[in-house]
């Protein structure tokens, strides 16, 4: 897949891009506000191990953000299963060099086109710490709207933490 927006374009990982994944990936700051099987310290054997897993699915639902053809992060789905099958979870990072530049919306908003364009999901979620609201600003400008706030949902580093969950229909413009 390729995905040619503005200022991005999110493709298909390659191995060659392990080396410039890794340094980006190794930060406290993302994997703070991410899942804890994103790996901290972040090494090139896991940028390694991510992408050989991301690109044997088939189809393909983890992708790298690209500028100038160098990854900057990555994007995806996670599918849900049985009765929720027509919904995914969005999924994105940026590395810290990347922050505050629109990079992160940008992203967001043309994957998630491209998803409900192109894909038999009818809904995607967006699930984020309340304590971040720059990724929650991020689901907004790409078109998610707050749906709800799951107390007590998650925990993370030992907190028990809520959540905001965000949607965006394929009816609602997707």
């Amino acid at each position: 897949m390729e995905l040619v927006l503005p200022r991005l374009v999110i493709r298909s990982w390659r191995p060659d891009d392990a080396p410039h994944m890794a340094p980006l990936a190794d930060n406290y700051q993302i994997w703070r506000y991410v899942r804890d099987r994103f790996p901290h310290p972040y090494t090139l054997a896991d940028a390694e191990a991510y992408i050989a897993e991301a690109t044997s699915r088939d189809p393909q639902n983890w992708f790298a953000i690209t500028l100038d053809d160098r990854p900057i992060g990555s994007i995806g789905i996670i599918p849900k299963e049985d009765i929720n099958r027509i919904c995914a979870e969005l999924g994105y990072w940026l590395g810290e060099p990347y922050w505050g530049q629109g990079y992160a919306s940008e992203a967001a908003k043309g994957f998630a086109d491209w998803v409900l364009a192109n894909r038999d999901f009818h809904r995607l979620e967006g699930i984020v710490f309340t304590h971040h609201p720059t990724s929650a600003r991020v689901l907004e400008k790409a078109g998610f709207t707050l749906e709800s706030t799951q107390r007590q949902a998650a925990i993370k580093e030992g907190v028990i933490r809520d959540e905001w969950v965000y949607a965006r229909l394929r009816a609602s413009g997707g």
